[in-house]
């Protein structure tokens, strides 16, 4: 046998091989959803090998505490969600500038600002319906935690969630998407999945946020020490340069490496999963 023959060989048992993980993989969570109250443990320990394009809107409500594990419940609480999330951008945002403070309406021309320039590289967001949903999710999140209000970076964790939620009502490749092609009901159930898993998601690190930053300042540190820790010679280097973590980590923790992946790849996917289940997530 030549060797392109035993290569070639070795590839196919290799996707075969992949493509039977995959199948058994699937298997183990269709197992564990189908049971009437989940297992959050197991679920979250399948997850670290990463989620189903599929089956990612329903694994990541259950795994950021939005959905219940009990079966039963989970449409009645979803559903009531969704309408306290309506209730509050009637309450917040579709109200005249002139009951808004100079500070809110500071902060949402921020965010009006920020919502064009959020993947700019994406066409699907550029799209005006897409900014304009983005702009509601981040000024309601805004208002109803005033500890931290808007920064910039939490636009860029949305965007995960809105394509991942997305992606039960559309077919094909994002960019050839259009918003519109979905009913006003349908926007207002994605937008009020994203506004409450990004809720969730920041509740434990709202420190990133607020003055100062200072969950950022810590994970900034931390990173550092571990560098010093694991690769002593890049950690002399980085001092005799004084190159600074902050310099360029800042932006890493300010939006969980949103920015530094392409975002129409898997691995952004992948990586976001990590940082949305709990015990997985190196700031806890």
């Amino acid at each position: 046998m030549s060797n392109i023959e035993s290569t070639s060989g070795d590839a196919h048992k290799t996707v075969m091989g992949a493509r039977a993980t995959d199948s058994a993989r699937v298997m183990k969570f269709t197992k564990e959803l189908s049971g009437q109250t989940l297992r959050l443990e197991t679920l979250r320990e399948l997850a670290w090998s990463g989620v189903p394009p599929y089956l990612r809107p329903t694994i990541w409500r259950l795994l950021l505490g939005y959905a219940p594990p009990n079966s039963d419940r989970r449409e009645g609480v979803l559903t009531r969600k969704r309408l306290e999330y309506l209730d509050c951008v009637a309450q917040y945002y579709d109200i005249p500038d002139t009951e808004r403070s100079d500070d809110e309406i500071t902060m949402l021309r921020q965010i009006a600002v920020d919502c064009p320039r959020t993947v700019p590289d994406v066409t699907f967001f550029q799209q005006l319906e897409v900014q304009k949903s983005l702009e509601r999710i981040l000024y309601t999140w805004a208002i109803r935690h005033p500890a931290s209000g808007y920064v910039q970076g939490i636009n860029d964790l949305v965007t995960p969630f809105i394509i991942v939620f997305l992606s039960e009502h559309m077919q094909g490749n994002m960019e050839n998407w259009s918003i519109l092609d979905l009913s006003t009901q349908k926007i207002s159930d994605v937008e009020a999945d994203c506004y409450w898993c990004l809720s969730k998601l920041l509740d434990g690190m709202q420190d990133h946020y607020t003055f100062a930053q200072p969950g950022i300042q810590r994970l900034v540190f931390k990173l550092k020490e571990l560098v010093r820790r694991i690769d002593e010679p890049v950690s002399r280097h980085m001092d005799e340069q004084g190159l600074d973590f902050l310099q360029f980590a800042f932006r890493w923790f300010n939006c969980l490496l949103i920015r530094e992946v392409c975002f129409l790849t898997n691995t952004s996917f992948r990586m976001y999963c990590m940082f949305h289940f709990p015990y997985l997530v190196v700031y806890k």
